[in-house]
């Protein structure tokens, strides 16, 4: 399997922990990138790095750019990880400020990866995303959907998870209600989400853009670890 390095915004919040150990664990990837607004401890691994940015500065997809621009330098492909999330609370925040950190924040890194010549880009959104949809959270993640997807990448994975278990901002008692409703509106396990992040990756071959609910996810997971 071909090397390759991932640059990824979001990486140290609860998914984005699983997707980094995901890639990590994979031999074929040869660095993990981490954009972060500030330091965070980092597992031990020479394969794994983080880059502090100001995030919320009007500059900051110019400085994403030239990051992707100098990891290209390195001779690997690139590739592209967004899982940007508000995490715990949603329904506190304004639907401007979730505006800004969804399709600012999240939308402005793509676009800077984009510039910077990445052609492959993997999105953390939310099951039922829809930008017409009258629940505040559901429709903002639908427009950072949309966002994202008229950047113009070869490959856009977006990735819709319903109840994610494992996860601390997720009581146990929803996670283990949530195994009992089948489909993409019950639980995945954030190491599953992870492993179908990485296994995006592996597959160097596949262009246009792809929804992956829960049962894709599972899927992927399952097939990465055999």
């Amino acid at each position: 399997m071909p090397a390759f390095r991932v640059l990824i915004i979001g990486g140290s919040g609860q998914v984005g922990a699983a997707v980094v150990r995901a890639l990590v664990a994979l031999p074929s990837c040869a660095e993990v990138v981490m954009v972060n607004r500030k330091a965070t401890p980092l597992a031990a691994s020479d394969r794994l790095r983080q880059v502090i940015l100001d995030t919320g500065a009007a500059g900051f997809p110019a400085e994403v750019t030239k990051l992707a621009m100098s990891m290209r330098a390195l001779g690997n492909p690139v590739y592209g990880a967004s899982c940007v999330g508000v995490g715990k609370g949603s329904a506190q925040w304004t639907e401007e400020e979730l505006k800004a950190l969804e399709l600012g924040v999240a939308g402005g890194f793509a676009r800077g990866c984009h510039n910077g010549g990445i052609e492959r880009f993997a999105l953390l959104s939310a099951v039922g995303s829809n930008s017409k949809s009258r629940i505040r959270y559901v429709r903002v993640m639908g427009l950072k959907e949309e966002k994202v997807a008229a950047i113009g990448f070869k490959r856009l994975a977006i990735f819709r998870p319903g109840i994610i278990g494992g996860n601390v901002h997720t009581p146990a008692y929803v996670a283990w209600l949530g195994r009992l409703i089948p489909g993409r509106f019950g639980t995945i396990e954030q190491d599953d989400i992870g492993r179908a992040f990485a296994a995006e990756f592996t597959n160097s071959t596949t262009t246009g853009v792809a929804y992956f609910e829960n049962g894709a996810m599972k899927q992927r997971s399952r097939a990465l670890t055999r």
